[in-house]
């Protein structure tokens, strides 16, 4: 083997380790095309460290991330694949608000599902896609922990909420008054408020663009990348 074989060969191995390295650690992968994938899974983490037994995306990882995607002139696009449970309402819209402010064109895909916090990033991309199994649920914000009784507190859960609301009927077409509807509704989870829509039903509601699986993620992608 020649010595320009023997490099080309530790230069593959190389990246593929990076690349399985990459998986590993935050769950992003560099495609063919240029294109960049980033998987927002498990629980999304915010400034409090979750246990190490749970699935996390962490946004101190993504954010930065994010911001190298936008920076690079080797990468022409974003795809987002989504299987999350929510999590952090302040990280998960960091990641976003970020993702919306791209100016490279992005695509979403939800599969198991993209619940709660998960609902703006989903959204935030310039198209987004759900798989007809998947599913997304829309409910009020939850308190946890200690919280003090008072209207202040009241008032901050609801300031967050309006957030929420404002964030996901400017990137989608479902309008603010109808998603208020769905956070409120007292019929379709057991003791709790909120609506879950599978499939087809987030993209009647105006919430998701399509359903349809990877091949149509990537499709659309590479139209969006040719156009522009």
């Amino acid at each position: 083997m020649s010595q320009k074989d023997q490099r080309q060969k530790e230069d593959k191995e190389r990246k593929e380790k990076e690349q399985r390295e990459s998986i590993k650690e935050n769950g992003e992968l560099e495609l063919s095309h240029r294109i960049h994938l980033l998987c927002v899974i498990g629980e999304i983490e915010g400034h409090e460290c979750l246990s190490s037994n749970s699935k996390t995306t962490k946004y101190e990882h993504v954010l930065p991330k994010l911001a190298a995607i936008e920076d690079s002139p080797d990468i022409d696009g974003l795809l987002v694949l989504l299987n999350t449970v929510g999590g952090d309402v302040e990280a998960g819209l960091a990641i976003a608000e970020m993702i919306a402010s791209l100016s490279k064109p992005t695509v979403s895909l939800v599969l198991g599902g993209s619940h709660s916090i998960g609902v703006p990033i989903a959204v935030s991309t310039d198209y987004s896609f759900i798989v007809k199994t998947g599913t997304m649920v829309i409910h009020p914000v939850r308190m946890n922990g200690t919280v003090i009784g008072a209207p202040q507190t009241y008032d901050y859960f609801k300031q967050m909420q309006d957030r929420i609301l404002g964030f996901i009927s400017e990137h989608s077409k479902a309008s603010r008054e109808r998603l208020e509807e769905l956070m409120l509704d007292t019929g379709i989870l057991t003791k709790d408020l909120g609506t879950i829509l599978v499939g087809e039903d987030a993209v009647r509601e105006g919430l998701i663009n399509d359903t349809g699986g990877i091949s149509d993620a990537l499709k659309k992608l590479y139209e969006m990348i040719q156009a522009g």
